[in-house]
């Protein structure tokens, strides 16, 4: 499939909880002040049931479905697909993956990561050299999820046959650790990967890394994306975001973005350790579209017609990556498939090939 261009476009839809996969990850309880936690603890019995029930939602395919114009229009239409199409992305012979790599610690707990890399170079042939690297956030309302669940392993995986050295990363949830937790040890993942030691152990250019997310984890890997400003090819900076439905205006003017279902502010709030989005100071803090500047790096969004969340959360992210000049672009299917359930075959060409170009 030819890669499209980037172009800018004011479309995306959002949503803050998904499917529990796998076991979570433990750490040690990171507390706030008394109410903020007990918000948190609140919180967490109605992200789980948001979870369960958009274990119900089905995906749809793109079908090239690329949004265009300021209206948002889908231009082109999709048949509903099974549930969590990532599933049945091909997995290229010879991927191989190292499990449980420790990248840091935090509250006394290691903070792990698996490797995906892609496979060796056919005997006889040259190799390309040092591989461009993905780092890929699993969503879970900020309360769930896990690294190795069969859908981001498949997430890993796929990445890895496209060419990418992908590491998935676990992060502390919530309630036992607040905003900004997650971020930071994401954030550390990404210093840790660019490290000349560990880049040469999985052979990975540091200059070419991205991340992508899903749900939670893309409101996390936007946030990292958009923080700080200068070069994007050292420190804590990436070359390229891929954000699969994520929240990304956490304020309370973002509550007042048409019409979100309400136990999704509860359990934002929930992350953000605050018992009302009016008195949260932090809420700006950790929402993406606060922190756009002409430096960052392009951006590829992609959500479904009728999530959980209103599409004027996406408006207002790509109104300020165009406000700022930045690349972007904005795929939209028909339908409620939420994150990862929108990894149809022809999303995960037009994914692929927006990392091929912008990390080389």
């Amino acid at each position: 499939m030819t890669p499209r261009p980037l172009a800018p476009h004011r479309r995306a839809d959002d949503a803050a909880a998904e499917t529990p996969r796998g076991r979570g990850m433990r750490s040690h309880a990171r507390r706030g002040a008394g109410g903020a936690v007990r918000g948190a603890s609140v919180a967490l019995a109605a992200a789980m049931l948001v979870a369960t029930a958009l274990s119900g939602c089905h995906a749809a395919a793109t079908s090239g479905a690329v949004a265009a114009g300021a209206e948002g229009r889908l231009t082109a239409a999709g048949a509903e697909q099974p549930k969590n199409a990532i599933l049945s992305a091909p997995v290229a012979p010879g991927v191989h993956v190292t499990a449980n790599v420790e990248y840091g610690t935090a509250d006394g707990q290691p903070l792990l990561l698996d490797v995906c890399a892609p496979p060796p170079p056919t005997p006889g042939t040259e190799s390309a050299g040092p591989a461009p690297a993905v780092i890929s956030v699993h969503g879970g309302s900020w309360t769930m999820g896990d690294k190795a669940g069969a859908n981001w392993r498949a997430v890993c995986e796929w990445l890895a046959s496209a060419g990418f050295v992908t590491y998935s990363v676990d992060y502390r949830l919530v309630p036992h650790a607040i905003f900004p937790a997650a971020v930071d040890d994401v954030t550390q993942a990404v210093r840790w990967v660019r490290e000349p030691a560990n880049a040469a152990r999985f052979g990975i250019d540091p200059a070419r890394v991205g991340i992508l997310g899903g749900s939670a984890g893309a409101s996390i890997a936007s946030l990292v994306g958009m923080r700080g400003s200068g070069p994007t090819t050292s420190g804590d900076r990436v070359s390229a975001v891929v954000d699969l439905s994520g929240p990304i205006d956490l304020t309370a003017a973002g509550q007042r973005l048409g019409h979100p279902v309400p136990y999704v502010p509860r359990i934002e709030l929930a992350y953000l350790g605050c018992t009302a989005f009016d008195a949260c100071p932090q809420a700006r803090a950790a929402s993406a579209v606060y922190d756009v500047d002409p430096s960052d790096p392009p951006v590829f969004i992609a959500q479904s017609s009728n999530e959980l969340i209103p599409r004027e959360q996406g408006d207002a992210f790509a109104a300020a990556l165009e406000a700022a000049g930045v690349r972007h672009s904005v795929t939209t299917v028909p339908g409620h498939g939420h994150s990862i359930e929108i990894l149809s075959e022809a999303m995960r060409t037009d994914i692929a090939a927006f990392l091929h170009r912008e990390l080389g």
